[in-house]
């Protein structure tokens, strides 16, 4: 366009270009989508941002003395905790439920500046309303990216809560004393509380009139119940530092038929155990660390179809722990699932890779080949997925027995039910079995990191090596 051409006229013209020939079918669609479009736009200018109203985190832990109130009831519902002021709000959520005893079956978020559903508030939201939530949540954050001590820092600051958008818990935290922490001061301790709180999906019962219809006494209220229920898998699985996603799939499984199961094993994580010595480290990764060195700086070459070649094959097999009862010749890969899977776990963990018809040592392998602890460390980093999904939930299942089970012994159907009542299914929609998770990554790791099979009950046995590796790699850092 020209330095003297009108910008309109230029708009306009471009304008005629672009609807010349059109059919009216197609302009009345354009003309609808713009209608939209400009709507939309008037509803963004007329929404008031959401204001930002958190302070930066304190440099240093505490713990935060804070009395919870029950909005509206009578007389006062009431729980006071002493909270790690590191905990971020999805965590604080769970602590809110279990000292009031719900059952995290309905919607929630936190808020400063006001209430929950104000356009002025900051909002902190569950996952479902910042996956799914309506277009006045914009700007709200993800609860599990926000600190307690990003919301209230000094006594009297005050955070809003809201379980439940049908009856509605509104709960007020008041900040009323920050005290000195150490670094291993519980997530959530209960320090005192008046009566017992109103039971999930009541209609929004708040006086002690309409609850004595629903609860057998509710002036009850049990602080030694209230700890109890503060220590919950979830709570303390989160603060010493085992996976999250872990804790997530411990406290999703609580109440199904493999709940119990699942948090006996859950409190068999935290627990103390024996540590193998460096020996036994060092043998158990010994078929890791042969193969490794096979590879060396001079890679192995493959065949036309991308296998290992024969001699490979059988060289290998006669290292793995899981070829013991193997029947039949060990000399193509393809028809040998155990080197297959020990080859193609060692790709997947980025300690080897192809590259023009070789199989060549990574980076991380050429240094996890020079010290076991470096490939300890390679392997505790990596045999958890990175992505959520199906392989995610069953290598961390698989972990979690791997690494509690006292004898070692895996039990895979106990790990398939689970994956079932997560709502994973099969391709033909039936549930999970226990062969799907064969073909696990951490599988071919952990059975190979143990003594070599010598009869069929041996086939899932874990060593003690291969049980603290799975549980080095729920617990990474």
């Amino acid at each position: 366009m020209g330095i003297d051409e009108d910008p309109q006229a230029e708009l306009l013209r471009r304008f005629q270009a672009v609807i010349s020939g059109a059919e009216l079918d197609d302009l009345r669609q354009m003309a609808a989508d713009l209608s939209v479009l400009g709507a939309q736009a008037r509803r963004e200018r007329a929404r008031p941002k959401r204001p930002e109203l958190r302070p930066p985190p304190l440099s240093d832990l505490r713990l935060f003395r804070v009395r919870v109130d029950l909005k509206h009831a009578e007389p006062p519902i009431w729980r006071r905790l002493e909270l790690r002021s590191d905990l971020t709000l999805d965590v604080l959520h769970r602590v809110l439920q279990a000292a009031f005893n719900w059952t995290d079956t309905h919607l929630w978020r936190f808020s400063l500046g006001g209430d929950p559903f104000d356009s002025a508030s900051q909002v902190f939201l569950c996952q479902w309303d910042v996956d799914e939530g309506e277009l006045d949540d914009e700007g709200g954050v993800p609860a599990s990216r926000v600190r307690l001590d990003e919301t209230v820092q000094a006594p009297g600051d005050v955070l809003s809560y809201i379980y439940d958008y049908g009856d509605n818990w509104e709960l007020f935290l008041r900040l009323e004393n920050v005290l000195e922490a150490g670094l291993d001061a519980p997530a959530a301790v209960a320090i005192d509380g008046r009566r017992a709180a109103p039971p999930e999906d009541c209609g929004s019962l708040r006086t002690a009139e309409e609850l004595a219809d629903v609860l057998e006494d509710p002036s009850a209220f049990s602080l030694t119940e209230v700890n109890e229920a503060l220590r919950d898998p979830f709570l303390l699985l989160t603060q010493a530092g085992f996976d999250r996603r872990l804790a997530d799939l411990v406290y999703r499984l609580a109440y199904t038929a493999v709940g119990e199961d699942i948090t006996a094993a859950a409190y068999a994580l935290l627990g103390d155990r024996p540590v193998p010595d460096d020996a036994a480290f060092r043998a158990s990764l010994k078929p890791i660390t042969w193969f490794l060195d096979r590879v060396g700086n001079d890679g192995l070459t493959l065949t036309a179809a991308g296998y290992l070649r024969p001699t490979d094959v059988e060289a290998t097999a006669a290292q793995l722990p899981t070829m013991a009862s193997w029947i039949g010749k060990a000399n193509r890969e393809s028809d040998t699932l155990p080197v297959l899977r020990f080859r193609e776990a060692l790709q997947s963990l980025g300690l080897i890779r192809k590259l023009k018809g070789t199989l060549r040592l990574t980076r991380a392998g050429k240094n996890a080949a020079e010290a076991w602890e470096e490939l300890w460390s390679h392997l505790a980093d990596r045999l958890v997925p990175t992505k959520d999904g199906f392989e995610t939930d069953a290598t961390l299942l698989l972990l979690l027995f791997a690494a509690t089970s006292s004898h070692g012994d895996l039990p895979l159907d106990a790990i398939a039910q689970a994956l079932t009542h997560l709502g994973w299914r099969r391709s033909t929609r039936s549930p999970i079995k226990d062969h799907q998770l064969y073909w696990l990554t951490a599988m071919g790791v952990l059975r190979n990191a143990s003594e070599p099979e010598t009869g069929p009950h041996d086939r899932w046995r874990l060593s003690p090596t291969a049980r603290e590796l799975a549980r080095a790699a729920l617990r990474p850092y």
